[in-house]
């Protein structure tokens, strides 16, 4: 991600203000340098040769009422910098945030990213950026702004120092854009680790249980020490390389304000050029590269924020699928195929089906063949590689996914999702009828459905499908991990929903649920039952 990057102030509207306001602080630190510094020049020059300068203040009061003036507008402009800069954090922060969340929803569960990567960059990677808005874009301004005023200043006091200056001022840029490409592809190095980090520590949570009972946890936690020390080392790293490109750039600058302080020490002693001049270029001459090396002081600082901003931005400007969509009528497919990366071939491939209100199709085959591809394709999460589907039914259907997701809350609470406002005899209905005669619907849940069985998880998921009584049915798997009884009374739900006009989808490879079906379409070819 480059330093200003105009996706971000797009896709963060609210902190383009904040950074005009930057900018505005920016004009006003440089006037105040340029300022200061020619009555410094003034003031030491008149106290050297006892005459008052033309056109300005003496030696006395006045002199000393200007300079304070100057420091109290450089001490102004550099809050009313801090205050924009923060609150330009807080607003590019929010809005890509907003528009992260919007890009993922609009994406569907079908995005290729994972949970723990959208974590990451949605809480302590964006954090990051506090450093870019509060450290280094508000001296990165003043480094576009207060080199090039003070430049054209020495220069119009004195032609050859301003050249001077003007060579040696580009070096300190191009070696911070030099190390700024290593550290950037340091930081990606450590977002990489922090992800892996990531990914293992909550695969092997979610997965302590089974891991106790085969007494694999020891292994584990071996495991998540060397990605822990991986980690380390990359952030070891990104120190090493501050404090050294620090210590570059201080040189730079260093070498190059006493080369002009050298050629104008010499210019004056032989003559060459007047003590106010000499003054003049002495004090502003620091002042030109202090902002390009606080600027690269601060980038290393921004770095991590930059690197997240531009995941961030990556993912927001992915393009959304765009499958068709329409009210009311059947919905066909016709030789749909969907490839994907790292698999063989496609899944499915070449199926064809119709959903037609009152029948119920069940779709069948062996794992990874495309059961659950095809149901993301109905609802719009995956664009076919080939073939057609007339329309997507995601606002008009209940949907059950392979792995349904509870969150925190009662089971009555976790039912409703599917319906935000229905009643307590609606939600008592649907439980009902998705067979959870066993779970007390105010029983609270932990994160993720904790307190449930697999089996229950999955039938308060149903029961969330079945609230809303959409036209359209779209279930994988709904008798996973139940009893026959329940099984009898799951399949026997479906039947009456078929039998009040209601198209029914399920994925499954139970004999119940095809027993129970109209149609029966397996990857590559199709049974219909009269």
């Amino acid at each position: 991600m480059r330093p200003l990057d105009p996706r971000l102030l797009r896709h963060a509207r609210p902190a383009a203000a904040g950074v005009a306001v930057l900018a505005g602080a920016g004009l006003v630190t440089a006037a105040a340098v340029i300022v200061q510094a020619r009555l410094l020049a003034d003031g030491i020059t008149s106290v050297f040769t006892g005459a008052r300068p033309a056109g300005g203040p003496g030696p006395g009061t006045a002199l000393l009422t200007a300079l304070a003036a100057v420091v109290a507008v450089r001490v102004l402009a550099a809050w009313v910098s801090d205050a924009a800069a923060a609150r330009a954090a807080a607003a590019a922060k929010s809005g890509l945030r907003r528009a992260l969340l919007a890009k993922v929803l609009a994406r569907g569960p079908a995005g290729e990213d994972r949970s723990t990567d959208l974590a990451q960059l949605a809480t302590s990677g964006l954090d990051g950026l506090d450093g870019y808005f509060t450290g280094y874009l508000p001296k990165l301004i003043l480094a576009l702004i207060v080199p090039l005023a003070v430049t054209v200043m020495i220069a119009r006091t004195d032609p050859v120092s301003g050249v001077a200056v003007a060579v040696t001022l580009p070096l300190v840029p191009l070696f911070g854009a030099l190390i700024g490409m290593t550290a950037g592809r340091q930081a990606k190095r450590r977002w990489l680790a922090l992800a892996t980090l990531g990914h293992h520590f909550l695969d092997v949570v979610t997965g302590l249980p089974t891991l106790k009972v085969f007494g694999r946890a020891g292994f584990q936690r071996g495991r998540i020490a060397e990605v822990t020390d991986a980690y380390r080392t990359a952030a070891l790293g990104t120190l090493r390389l501050a404090f050294a490109s620090g210590l570059a750039l201080e040189l730079v600058a260093t070498m190059s304000v006493a080369l002009v302080a050298t050629e104008t020490g010499l210019r004056l002693a032989y003559g060459h050029l007047g003590l106010t001049a000499a003054l003049t270029v002495l004090i502003l001459a620091p002042e030109a590269y202090l902002p390009l090396r606080a600027a690269a002081a601060q980038f290393h600082a921004a770095a991590d924020g930059l690197t997240a901003a531009g995941r961030v931005l990556e993912i927001c400007e992915r393009p959304v699928p765009d499958a068709p969509a329409g009210d009311g009528g059947p919905v066909t497919v016709s030789g749909l195929a969907v490839r994907r990366e790292g698999r063989a071939g496609p899944a499915p491939a070449g199926l064809s089906l119709a959903l037609a209100p009152g029948r119920i199709t069940a779709i069948a085959g062996p794992s990874g063949s495309g059961k659950s591809t095809l149901i993301s394709v109905l609802l719009g999460f995956t664009v076919p590689s080939e073939g057609t589907v007339s329309r997507t039914v995601r606002h008009e259907a209940g949907w059950l996914p392979q792995d349904p997701v509870l969150f925190e809350g009662t089971v009555a609470a976790n039912i409703r999702l599917g319906w935000p406002g229905a009643p307590g005899r609606a939600v008592a209905d649907a439980a009902r009828a998705a067979a959870l005669d066993d779970v007390p619907l105010d029983r609270v849940l932990g994160a993720r459905g904790a307190g449930l069985s697999a089996g229950q998880r999955r039938r308060v998921a149903l029961a969330r499908a079945l609230l809303p009584d959409r036209p359209f049915l779209l279930l994988d798997e709904p008798t996973a991990g139940v009893d026959p009884a329940r099984e009898a009374l799951i399949t026997a739900t479906l039947r009456e929903r078929a039998a009040y006009g209601r198209a029914v989808l399920v994925a499954s490879h139970h004999p119940a649920v095809l027993d129970t079906a109209d149609d029966i379409v397996f990857t590559g070819r199709e049974l219909v039952r009269d």
